[in-house]
């Protein structure tokens, strides 16, 4: 008998784990989340300290931090020296439901640390969105928007409760079919209309009509392969994605924390609309820093779907 092959891809393995990174491009919570899985949660506390009460930031920070598997056992004792530290108990809610969302941890627990979080920080939206993506799959879709309510009240542009809400929306009616006005698309116009002009939200059209096109494809009503759909080259569909690169060249965002997050749904739709010119430019921005999603749509590994899309685009193929 021969000996079994060696294991494959180990390189692109590591590579795409890299740039699957959900810190994206944020070099100070990357380190901050190494020092955390070592039990150093100080770190965590100055990066929290620093990003103060810029919302989308600290969410973004937040979701991240929590993740470590052993995120809730650091804030605990975190909470232990500081009992009343409003960024302590933010990190612990979060951590609950990331562990909720792993299989592992009591979805009470989750939502009582959010809660105690709410009332230790009344001004953050981040416990409001750590309860929203708990509550996100299994909530009615009056529970969910009453939650959607608390994060803008407090912040209205959030850029993650937005897309939790679009993902949400996207998935009612799927045994319908294509319908150019679902009323996933009627939302993400508003929001992006309503938001300031340099809002990022200026991108929720395209990321609606990505998330339909998961929704469509897994009913059956789309083909598996995004670039083979019809779904990005309709006369509706080619405006929205006009608008959004349009905004980018005037507005791009450098500086946001989800930034990555966004020119990832956009390049993704450029390439299913076939500009590939402007997926390349798109591309240059974006680096390594691919995101699940929505290269992952319907149910691809995300990272070779990003690397043959953005490789075709740069003429690299």
């Amino acid at each position: 008998m021969s000996p079994p092959p060696p294991p494959l891809g180990r390189s692109r393995r590591r590579a795409a784990a890299q740039a699957l990174d959900a810190a994206l491009d944020d070099t100070e919570l990357v380190a901050a989340r190494a020092a955390l899985a070592q039990g150093r949660w100080q770190a965590a506390r100055a990066l929290l300290a620093e990003t103060g009460d810029d919302w989308d930031r600290r969410g973004h920070r937040v979701t991240v931090l929590a993740q470590e598997p052993y995120c809730a056992a650091w804030a605990q004792d975190w909470l232990g020296v500081e009992p009343d530290s409003g960024d302590a108990a933010v990190l612990l809610a979060l951590a609950e439901v990331r562990r909720v969302l792993r299989g592992k941890g009591r979805p009470d627990q989750a939502r009582e640390a959010c809660r105690t979080a709410a009332a230790l920080a009344p001004a953050d939206p981040t416990p409001w969105l750590g309860l929203l993506m708990l509550e996100h799959a299994g909530a009615t879709g009056e529970e969910l928007l009453r939650l959607f309510g608390e994060v803008r009240a407090r912040y209205a542009d959030h850029h993650h409760a937005h897309h939790l809400i679009v993902a949400r929306l996207a998935e009612t009616r799927a045994e319908a079919g294509p319908d150019p006005l679902h009323e996933v698309y009627d939302f993400a116009n508003w929001a992006a209309e309503q938001a300031p002009a340099d809002s990022p939200l200026a991108i929720l059209p395209v990321v609606a009509h990505a998330e339909r096109y998961r929704v469509l494809a897994a009913a059956g009503h789309e083909p598996g392969d995004p670039a083979a759909s019809g779904h990005w080259v309709g006369r509706r569909a080619r405006q929205v994605m006009k608008a959004a690169f349009d905004w980018w060249l005037e507005w791009e965002h450098e500086g946001h924390p989800r930034r990555l997050v966004d020119l990832n749904f956009l390049a993704h739709a450029k390439v299913c609309e076939g500009r590939g010119a402007e997926a390349a430019a798109l591309f240059h921005r974006i680096g390594e820093h691919a995101t699940p999603a929505p290269w992952s749509y319907p149910d691809r590994d995300p990272y070779p779907a990003f690397r043959a899309a953005r490789d075709s685009a740069l003429g690299t193929a």
